[in-house]
């Protein structure tokens, strides 16, 4: 892989692209004072593109939001934590309708233009009242500087120990254009389209059916790569807003500078995916499973999550078990092509596993390494040229006891 055509912004954040700006404030959703109500804004309607949860189940927010998309436009979004407002019935529409008149109203946008997320407890309705008295205060807390950043960053958590921000900028036309994104996510994670809840921003111009190709293209690589526990959740979505107000020429697949803003942009996307499942509920570690030699980049993107959503592997993860049994059984049932007899494994650059025969290996070394905070497992099939790497973290007595009492 070449040099990056990208830059990393190290204090970048949801608001650094031109046109942007957010904040968020603690309205009563949540038992704690933390922040449970933000919103990003935008100057200008912005072309909007969208993924969702494939969980028949979906929670309101998504059919208001899906509503506002139709025209590939949005200027703000408004979220809440502490209530997934999922399997609500028609209350939980009308609610989900309400917040997003309630931050048009407040925030000076079109109704239409406004997208609603929320998550949190699922089959609970919302406190409107304390909602309502939120987003009346929001517009005093939305700003541009790094202080509406934290606050909306903060306001989107549930049981999240950090947040999740990401920042790039890139030269397109001989102009400096900006893409950052922010997104929650530690439970009930195993995308399937794209993730828990994620908002992406850039001041670039960009065509809109390009923009939603880019982000399902860039989900599937990333944010569908990720698990924690296997759940997928009633209210994943992903919004990314582009404002254009960088002044590039539209872009699109054509343009000259369009790989390289597809890998900014996918790069975004790869970092907060990566930031989510290091955080995973009860997490001690961030777990990497790379997969080459597949006979295609699907098959190695099943296998990959196979065996990073295993229970086993999690396990002996969390044990810093250098127990490769169980990554060659994960490798055995994903149900994909895979030739008995040419498997390798490498935990690290420690080699356990060479043509699906068992390598002697320093059982010290192993533990060393496992006990890391990053564990990378490197399988690699002989059977194609299909690659795929996938994300997870290991499982721990602290998700069993974080889940036993969710609601309480």
């Amino acid at each position: 892989m070449g040099k990056p055509t990208f830059d990393i912004v190290s204090e970048g954040s949801i608001i650094t692209p031109r046109g942007f700006s957010a904040g968020g404030l603690h309205c009563g959703l949540k038992k704690t004072d933390r922040n449970d109500l933000g919103a990003i804004r935008c100057e200008v309607p912005a072309t909007a593109a969208a993924v969702y949860t494939t969980n028949l189940f979906q929670a309101a927010p998504l059919k208001v939001t899906r509503e506002s998309l139709v025209d590939g436009r949005l200027q703000a979004v408004v979220v809440n934590s502490g209530n997934a407002n999922a399997c609500t019935g028609q209350q939980g529409e009308e609610d989900a309708y309400a917040m997003r008149a309630s931050a048009a109203r407040e925030l000076g946008v079109a109704e239409s233009d406004v997208a609603v997320a929320s998550t949190g407890v699922i089959g609970e309705l919302l406190k409107m009242d304390a909602v309502h008295a939120g987003i009346q205060a929001l517009p005093e807390q939305i700003n541009s500087g790094r202080d509406g950043a934290e606050a909306f960053s903060q306001a989107i958590l549930t049981t999240d120990l950090v947040k999740k921000e990401a920042c790039v900028s890139l030269v397109i036309d001989g102009i400096t254009v900006h893409i950052a994104g922010a997104a929650k996510g530690s439970g009930m994670i195993h995308p399937n389209m794209a993730t828990m809840l994620a908002f992406m921003t850039c001041d670039a111009a960009v065509e809109q059916a390009s923009l939603q190709r880019l982000l399902k293209q860039a989900t599937d690589v990333t944010f569908n790569m990720i698990t924690v526990d296997g759940d997928t959740s009633t209210n994943d979505m992903l919004v990314a807003m582009a404002s254009g107000l960088a002044g590039n020429k539209e872009l699109n697949a054509e343009h000259p500078d369009w790989e390289a803003f597809a890998e900014a942009f996918t790069y975004v996307c790869r970092v907060l995916a990566q930031n989510i499942a290091g955080d995973g509920e009860g997490a001690t570690k961030l777990v990497e499973v790379s997969v080459s030699g597949a006979v295609s980049d699907l098959s190695a993107r099943a296998i990959a999550k196979t065996v990073i959503g295993s229970s086993l592997v999690k396990s002996a993860m969390f044990g810093a078990d250098a127990n490769w049994g169980r990554i060659i059984a994960a490798v055995g049932r994903a149900g994909e092509p895979v030739n008995p007899e040419t498997v390798d494994i490498r935990l690290g650059d420690i080699v356990v596993l060479r043509d699906s025969s068992p390598v002697a290996f320093d059982e010290e070394e192993a533990l060393a390494y496992l006990r890391g905070d990053t564990v990378r497992i490197v399988v690699d099939l002989h059977n194609g040229d299909g690659v795929a790497t996938a994300w997870g973290c290991d499982l721990t007595y602290d998700y069993v006891r974080i889940n036993a009492a969710y609601r309480t």
